[in-house]
């Protein structure tokens, strides 16, 4: 199976447009989280980078980092240490509270109306959609500010984006402890393919924490988290074109 960065980057070689989406979600907030946000805000950067249009890239994030008093560089945040800036305002379709499981269920089933016209999925039967998440989590649960989504949602999300014909190919990777435990019951007949940072019962593992540092100044919080930045940095790094999603889960 040829990888999802691999075929997205194909497709828009060859064409002004393109049926490839993603959905791209920081869903945790606070200063100590500015990895999430970070990670998020990457990836977001890494798929313009393949080729992705960004009226089809969904980011959602609280977006309390940028501007915190904690941060040392205001309007800026950085994934990896002396890194480039990747925090871009611009890009952001759902900040605050508007990052919620409810939201995000209607992004990803192209439930337009019920955020008001807001941007969502506007994919179909012929659509490659990437999901990314990053996040804390436990067992079953993915722990939103304030509001947790389970397990048995998230697959209830999946069957309806199926029965609605609104993609081909799905691939979601998924960045919390115990992420493993999300999928467990994902049917294999939807076309889905997860990846994710640990298994259904060990955490994921932040990094960058003690050499957090740009230009010589601290920045008080870990950068990235190791599944990310190794998954990001892995697809930065090759063809894309000829890299298979097995590829990645070995070097990842």
């Amino acid at each position: 199976m040829r990888s999802f960065f691999g075929a997205a980057l194909a497709a828009y070689a060859t064409a002004a447009e393109s049926d490839h989406w993603a959905v791209v979600v920081a869903a945790s907030n606070g200063y100590w989280n500015y990895r999430h946000q970070a990670d998020a805000a990457h990836v977001v950067k890494m798929l313009e980078s393949k080729g992705f249009l960004s009226e089809q890239i969904i980011h959602m994030a609280f977006d309390d980092i940028a501007g915190n008093p904690s941060n040392p560089f205001p309007g800026q945040i950085f994934n990896q240490p002396d890194g480039e800036n990747v925090y871009d305002p611009m890009n952001i379709d759902y900040n605050g509270f508007e990052v919620n499981p409810t939201n995000f269920k209607a992004v990803m089933t192209g439930d337009s109306d019920a955020v008001n016209g807001r941007k969502v999925l506007k994919s179909d039967e012929n659509s490659k959609i990437f999901v990314y998440l990053v996040d804390h989590g436990a067992p079953g649960i993915i722990i939103f500010p304030g509001v947790a989504m389970f397990s048995d949602e998230l697959i209830d999300t999946f069957h309806t984006m199926n029965e609605k014909k609104m993609y081909s190919e799905m691939t979601f990777y998924l960045e919390t402890c115990e992420s493993g435990s999300m999928f467990l019951d994902l049917p294999s007949d939807l076309n889905i393919v997860a990846m994710t940072a640990s298994n259904e019962s060990l955490p994921s593992y932040a990094t960058y924490c003690n050499n957090d540092y740009k230009n010589g100044t601290r920045i008080g919080a870990c950068l990235a988290d190791e599944f990310t930045i190794n998954f990001i940095n892995d697809t930065l790094t090759h063809d894309t074109n000829n890299r298979t999603l097995e590829d990645q889960y070995y070097a990842v």
